[in-house]
């Protein structure tokens, strides 16, 4: 009986804290209105699934950056704002995903990603017999960069620079 008594309280506590956590009521001038806590907008850098990175791969219109990271991961949960801020700041010139590592072990395996978060700076592969011929064959990437460990905002930024537009080699320290 006290096991049980125990178990639905948890349940309900847990319903009240996910509600609290999913709106909070605000006051606007003389209206009040529900805003949401977690923001429902489109991302810069969406989380891609393996196949839809693999989608990505063979259709080409922007230099694209993979995020592999975790969500137990110190170091990518930092740099997770400052990828999204770069991703709004290039946002048309490249495009930025983000690769769960823990949910895509298939494809973080194929990418060989050792360590977290690793950067994947990648761009459609161009040969001369390509386009001689006329034929796409279907668009494959060329690695351009990888780096592994987190990085500021200006730094993707610079990187993206030099990799895709052919700007200076960037200075990290």
């Amino acid at each position: 009986m006290r096991v049980l008594f125990l178990l639905c309280s948890v349940v309900c506590l847990s319903a009240l804290v996910a509600d609290a956590f999913v709106s909070v009521r605000t006051t606007a001038s003389s209206s009040t209105q529900n805003t949401r806590l977690f923001s429902t907008e489109e991302k810069a850098a969406p989380i891609v699934t393996g196949e839809e990175l693999e989608i990505m791969l063979t259709e080409w219109d922007q230099p694209l950056v993979v995020d592999a990271y975790a969500t137990w991961c110190g170091p990518c949960l930092l740099m997770a704002p400052e990828f999204e801020s770069a991703a709004q700041e290039l946002k048309g010139k490249v495009r930025f995903v983000k690769l769960d590592t823990d949910k895509e072990e298939a494809m973080a395996a194929r990418l060989s990603i050792m360590g977290l978060p690793t950067l994947l700076f990648l761009d459609q592969f161009a040969s001369e017999e390509k386009e001689e011929e006329g034929g796409d064959g279907g668009a494959k990437a060329v690695l351009k960069g990888r780096i592994e460990g987190a990085l500021r905002k200006e730094n993707i930024v610079d990187f993206c620079q030099h990799y895709f537009f052919d700007g200076p080699a960037p200075e990290l320290f």
